[in-house]
């Protein structure tokens, strides 16, 4: 016993030290119904099975894909819209359509968590895992960093054999630009292009949304992307009919297009691109495009790789830098992969903890009814 004491003593400084944090954890737990920090495992958890799913599997091809569902959809939904020469009409018909497409895909993710949630109910704690395994899937579908590299890569290998009509088609089924008469350097310059654009579109905006709210933001953004993609005013057909889309894509995208630039710069510092030149082709060419947001990613990947990036007719991004050809395909790949998982780190995942130490993910699943630990 008396040995004990000294070890009692040096115990009681410890215990008088943790007696704030349990007082603040219990103040949580009282708040919230849980510990705060506790509802950001399972997205947490999504999150790495997204990425893990997509870096080591890509995008499947089936026609069971939810974006090729929601690409069906608005397929359907679209053409309902035309009103030739009744342009007022069709602007609220591609609204109407844009609100449809988006309130169908989250009447379907809100129908996986409750679900979800009767499984956990049903099975108890076991079922927890599987739920979050089975959001990280659907997760899955929404990005594509793996799909982005092996079209970039078909492009390069096309090109760095000599096989200018093969890298032509196999570049038009990641631009919509036309194709046909491209040369060499601009087919590079597009591939180029296309990568850093869809860093945003197809990786950093889903992410991004997914850590602000859940599955619902990540399928919401992505529906739209794919809604402007289909639809988007930049054609006479789609004029009125996709301003909407379009609209609803250049707001969304306004603040991971930003936040995507800034991360490629890191990106570029940690592959030892030249992250300098990001800076600077960023601050000085950011407006080149005529898209408000598909400039700063652009920008950034230009100058980290030193090169100029030309849409003729349109827009020259890094100016002074050199001419694109095959071998900048490749870094731009490694650049974007990079970008990705650092997004994730630095901006998905401080958002996910934040939010779920303020409560936020409690009180969203209580906004759209579904029970919660």
């Amino acid at each position: 016993m008396a040995a004990e004491a000294p070890l009692q003593a040096a115990e009681a400084p410890l215990q008088a030290a943790e007696a704030p944090l349990q007082a603040a954890e219990a103040a949580l737990a009282a708040a919230y119904g849980t510990p705060a920090l506790g509802a950001a495992i399972p997205l947490l958890l999504a999150l790495g099975t997204a990425l893990a799913a997509d870096l080591a599997l890509g995008d499947p091809r089936t026609r069971f894909h939810p974006t090729a569902w929601a690409g069906r959809l608005i397929g359907l939904l679209v053409p309902l819209g035309r009103s030739p020469g009744r342009p007022r009409a069709e602007m609220l018909a591609g609204a109407g359509a844009a609100v449809a497409a988006v309130a169908a895909v989250s009447a379907a993710v809100w129908s996986f968590h409750l679900l979800a949630a009767a499984s956990l109910d049903a099975a108890g704690l076991l079922a927890a895992p599987a739920a979050a395994l089975a959001a990280g899937i659907l997760l899955k579908t929404t990005i594509s960093v793996r799909g982005m590299e092996r079209h970039a890569l078909a492009v390069a290998a096309h090109l760095e054999a000599g096989r200018l009509a093969q890298a032509r088609e196999s570049l038009s089924m990641i631009v919509k630009r036309d194709t046909s008469s491209l040369d060499g350097a601009h087919v590079a310059s597009a591939a180029v292009e296309s990568v850093s654009e869809n860093t945003v579109d197809g990786v950093t905006g889903p992410l991004f949304y997914f850590g602000l709210l859940g599955l619902f933001g990540a399928f919401a953004h992505r529906t739209v992307s794919t809604l402007d993609s289909m639809a988007g005013y930049r054609t006479w057909m789609f004029r009125d009919l996709g301003r909407f889309a379009a609209g609803c894509d250049t707001a969304l995208n306004y603040a991971p297009a930003r936040l995507t630039a800034l991360v490629m710069v890191l990106a570029a510092a940690l592959l030892r691109a030249d992250w300098r030149g990001a800076c600077r082709a960023v601050a000085r060419d950011r407006s080149a495009p005529a898209s408000p947001n598909a400039g700063y990613p652009m920008a950034a990947m230009a100058g980290a790789l030193a090169a100029s990036l030309e849409k003729e007719g349109h827009y020259t991004v890094g100016a002074g830098g050199a001419a694109p050809d095959a071998s900048l395909i490749r870094p731009s790949v490694a650049i974007m992969k990079a970008t990705s998982l650092l997004f994730c780190c630095t901006v998905t995942v401080p958002a996910i903890l934040a939010l779920s130490w303020l409560g936020w993910w409690q009180w969203w699943a209580r906004l759209w009814w579904i029970p919660h630990a």
